[in-house]
């Protein structure tokens, strides 16, 4: 049996593998339960990043801010 890392599993979920690759990961999923969990942690894993919203923080704005009312002014 061969041995699948995360990276390769990544790569399968997001479909980048080939044809040979995924029916190998496909055959190995359907033996071995250690395999499907890590796959299905890496399935959560990415759902969750999916739903992250990113922002910046108020005092990176505010800095932001700042600097171009102090930079409009000195060109004026």
């Amino acid at each position: 049996m061969t041995n699948f890392t995360p990276e390769d599993l990544l790569l399968y979920l997001y479909k980048e593998t080939s044809e040979e690759q995924t029916k190998a990961i496909e055959t190995a999923l359907s033996k071995d339960w250690t395999l499907r969990e890590k796959l299905q942690v890496l399935k959560t894993s990415m759902q969750r990043l999916d739903k992250i919203i990113v922002s910046p923080r108020t005092e990176a704005v505010l800095k932001v801010l700042h600097y171009a009312k102090e930079s409009s002014t000195q060109e004026a």
